[in-house]
């Protein structure tokens, strides 16, 4: 939602500064709640990505020109969100997934923790995006900020994960094309497979396989114990970040949880 995905590289300010001030008044209203930021390439990277078919790799004999300018055109949106939470007061410390990331057909084997256990440790604010790597048997891959995520959950065990888009929640249509969609309110792992089959991808461009991969991953994480819960919630209502940071059972969007509570 930081980007419009209809229009390449479109960043949307205004939702930018909105959101990093949300996040700003959260941590101003609650001292000590420790964040992990992270964002998606938008209309930046998964454009560019697309166009040279980043995803599935690349021949090691081929030219890589489409590695550089998708790596380039993620942290170009990088560089946006970074100075917009600065200027709210936020202090965040931009990590390049690329720089560590290792991937084998497309899965996040590892990455560098220890500079984000360091800034969590200095009261700083980690913050990592969508972005290109290089793949042990494709050659390069792109790393999703989702993909980011579920490894760095494994890692850090975070009570909670609140993802924010341009929906509230998960629904069991695409709601951007269809009126009638109804919004699910709670997902566990029982109840993931009756659901799995009613969501579709993106609406956009996105490389990464939209909200049928992110409810995916983040259904695993909590299954696997990895993350406490996971809110899928919308960016676009003014507000409504900031208060689930602060109260994470605020009743918007969609709750995946590890089991019926």
């Amino acid at each position: 939602m930081l980007t419009d995905k209809q229009r390449p590289a479109t960043p949307r300010p205004g939702a930018i500064a909105r959101l990093a001030a949300e996040i700003a008044a959260a941590q101003a209203q609650q001292p000590g709640l420790r964040l992990l930021l992270g964002h998606g390439s938008g209309s930046f990277g998964h454009v560019v990505a697309q166009r040279y078919h980043v995803q599935g790799g690349i021949a090691a004999d081929a030219d890589w020109w489409g590695y550089a300018e998708t790596g380039a055109a993620a942290a170009q949106l990088n560089r946006l969100v970074t100075d917009a939470c600065i200027e709210a007061g936020v202090p965040v410390v931009s990590i390049q997934p690329s720089a560590s990331a290792r991937c084998r057909e497309g899965e996040l084997l590892r990455m560098e923790d220890y500079p984000i256990r360091q800034a969590l440790a200095h009261d700083l604010v980690p913050l990592v995006y969508g972005d290109v790597a290089f793949d042990e048997q494709r050659g390069c891959t792109i790393v999703s900020t989702e993909a980011a995520f579920s490894y760095l959950a494994s890692q850090l065990h975070p009570a909670r994960i609140v993802l924010v888009g341009d929906v509230d929640g998960v629904y069991d249509a695409d709601p951007l094309a269809d009126t009638v969609a109804r919004r699910i309110a709670r997902i566990t792992p029982a109840t993931y497979a009756q659901i799995e089959g009613k969501l579709s991808g993106s609406h956009g461009v996105d490389v990464t396989g939209g909200m049928l991969s992110k409810v995916r991953q983040m259904v695993r994480l909590v299954e696997r114990g990895h993350a406490g819960r996971v809110h899928l919630i919308s960016g676009l209502q003014p507000g409504a970040l900031a208060e689930v940071l602060l109260d994470p059972d605020a009743s918007r969007g969609t709750l995946i949880v590890g089991a019926e509570r």
